[in-house]
């Protein structure tokens, strides 16, 4: 008798795993199906791009309250508030050690392979080059300001992740503050919490669609000439995020995590595939939360490191900003120094922290930093516009790669990472529900163990 219970109770899990193995095996026919589209039918295939962007926006519409009940849940949950201030502390400056040796790689391989030789540039790329301004980019005290939102729940409706991410924040101190009495709304959030990640799930299986309009809309408005003509410069970029990653992001995951790169990307292979199917890194932001918890890094360190490592670390935006300067550059036949190539990159980098929350803020940033640091160079922007859209497929990569392992380090120095846990999750001993996409065992406020309490993680 005890046998046949056990039996629905093990298929269960097993059917659900199946479900959504077809889910994002029709993603890839979807992505296979775009490309056909865009190449043979350009432009019906460019009509299709409401497709991609209403799925993108559907995960959007989700991020602010997974980040806002992660935050709150992770910093409710502990005692010790200044955990919480170090592991913002290590965190950013992480990113901004980071972000200056993406830059430092661009720099040498723009520098060897001058991929913008012998290029012409037209009054129509001129004007194209011009038209990519960023007016929306803020200085930086602007930018400080905007993070403070005009009231409590418009950090939810306007989209701003920092915003979100500020909220939070003050609410989990509030209620680590109210001890006790804080516990009846922990357990409220966390329920809302699970209703959320259950919505999320259900957006998730539009993503063959969005896949197949975004992809048929970038091959269709880019067509072949233009990667014909720019496959140097996306080949040479598409390399340096590649070792990027691989090389430099591996070596510090195995350095100070003990981890293997590829079994960290084998795990989140779902979401570099969903990345690449809608050239979008934030489209995956939400499932980044939900698997770093489960991998076994904490609420606080996974709640403060990825939302805030979305807009402030972004290594394949660093290289791909110094590569298109120097390309533009050499394109327009005045070649920087590399006395003028440092500073405009670090006004670069300054530069996309003010523009974190832009729209296609890769090509707008770019556009935006020489405006003001380099005016003559925006003449050439134009010259990669047609491309900018496949190589913001690596770059989004990059920048979640980036993330990712970014979190396991920040949760390895603040030893705020259960390391059998991880071990077992890449092993695949302990599986991602992908259905509610949250461990309904780990969650409980109510039964949250001492360890978790003090913001202690055995590792």
């Amino acid at each position: 008798m005890a046998a046949s219970p056990a039996d629905p109770a093990s298929a269960a899990p097993r059917a659900q795993r199946d479900r959504t193995h077809y889910l994002y095996i029709a993603v890839i026919a979807a992505v296979a199906l775009g490309i056909a589209v865009g190449l043979i039918w350009p432009d019906a295939a460019v009509e299709l791009k409401p497709l991609g962007t209403g799925f993108v926006n559907l995960i959007k519409m989700m991020i602010s309250p997974i980040i806002f009940c992660t935050i709150v849940l992770g910093i409710g949950s502990v005692r010790k508030a200044a955990k919480v201030g170090a592991v913002g502390g290590i965190a950013l400056g992480y990113f901004l050690v980071m972000s200056l040796v993406a830059l430092a790689i661009g720099l040498v391989v723009g520098n060897v392979l001058h991929p913008g030789d012998g290029l012409h540039l037209t009054d129509a790329l001129r004007k194209t080059g011009h038209a990519q301004v960023e007016s929306d980019a803020l200085p930086p005290v602007d930018f400080v300001l905007s993070i403070i939102p005009n009231t409590f729940v418009s950090a939810f409706t306007q989209g701003q992740v920092l915003q979100t991410l500020l909220v939070a924040l003050l609410a989990g101190f509030a209620l680590q503050a109210m001890g006790p009495a804080g516990q009846p709304v922990l357990r409220g959030i966390e329920h809302l919490q699970r209703l959320v990640f259950r919505i999320l799930s259900m957006v998730m299986w539009a993503a063959p669609v969005g896949a197949f309009g975004a992809i048929a809309a970038v091959v269709g408005s880019a067509g072949v000439d233009a990667l014909k003509s720019l496959a140097v410069l996306m080949l040479g970029f598409y390399v340096t995020c590649f070792l990027f990653v691989f090389l430099v992001l591996g070596a510090l995951l195995r350095i100070v995590a003990g981890l293997n790169v590829f079994s960290l990307f084998k795990y989140l292979a779902r979401e570099f595939l969903l990345i690449l199917s809608t050239s979008s890194s934030e489209s995956a932001l939400p499932r980044l939360i939900a698997k770093m918890e489960h991998l076994g890094v904490s609420r606080p360190v996974v709640g403060i490191t990825v939302p805030t490592g979305y807009s402030f670390n972004l290594d394949g935006t660093m290289i791909y900003m110094t590569m298109a300067s120097l390309y533009i550059a050499d394109a327009l036949g005045t070649p920087m120094s590399v006395g003028e190539q440092i500073p405009l990159l670090l006004f670069l980098l300054l530069a996309s922290k003010g523009a974190a929350g832009v729209s296609g803020a890769g090509l707008a940033t770019l556009a935006g930093g020489l405006q003001s640091h380099k005016p003559a160079l925006v003449d050439g922007v134009g010259l990669i516009v047609g491309i900018d859209r496949f190589m913001s497929e690596a770059r989004a990569l990059t920048n979640f790669a980036g993330n990712a392992v970014a979190t396991v380090l920040v949760g390895t120095w603040t030893k705020e990472i259960d390391k059998d846990r991880v071990r077992r999750v890449l092993a695949g001993e302990v599986p991602f529900d992908e259905t509610t996409l949250l461990d309904e065992g780990r969650s409980s406020v109510a039964e949250t163990p001492p360890a978790r309490e003090e913001g202690l993680v055995k590792a």
